[in-house]
């Protein structure tokens, strides 16, 4: 392909892009960006809803006046994927499922809900501290990956959200 060639394809690709109304979600003006600074994420129980609230709390800031509560309720459950001729289990899934609600602190009217859902795995080890750690690890990744699509969520959702 030609530069004249890859040049016509990114511009025609932006074009497309501007003419069906895409707008970066944390971009000035963008719906993700209303929600910086707005957000309390309610006190976590557990190491896991700790994680996600560190999380959340590091892509949307701890607000000082925050317009909005989430609340997320986290359920872990762990498989065993994979299991050798002696019965003992090589490899985990750790399975996540956040169903969270966001709540408008000035009226308490629940503003957005939904669930996300993901997966992490990880291998046993010789030792039990070993994989501990990796179940650890694990965790932490899911985590993550949870409140991102959380996030990605709320962003998308922002638009709707009363002002």
């Amino acid at each position: 392909m030609s530069s004249s060639d890859r040049r016509f394809f990114v511009l025609s690709a932006l074009a497309t892009l501007a003419g069906c109304g895409f707008a970066p979600a944390y971009a000035p003006g963008g719906g993700g960006a209303a929600l910086l600074g707005q957000i309390e994420v309610s006190a976590p129980d557990t190491r896991a809803g700790y994680l996600l609230t560190r999380e959340l709390e590091a892509r949307l800031g701890r607000p000082a006046a925050p317009a909005y509560l989430l609340t997320p309720a986290i359920t872990l459950q762990e498989r065993s994927i994979s299991v050798d001729r002696s019965n003992i289990t090589l490899r985990f899934n750790l399975l996540g499922r956040v169903d969270y609600t966001l709540t408008d602190r000035a009226t308490g009217a629940v503003v957005a809900r939904g669930t996300v859902e993901n997966f992490s795995g990880y291998s046993t080890f010789d030792t039990p501290v070993a994989t501990q750690a990796a179940a650890r690890d694990a965790e932490a990744r899911l985590m993550t990956m949870l409140a991102d699509q959380l996030l990605t969520r709320l962003a998308a959702q922002a638009r709707d959200l009363p002002q």
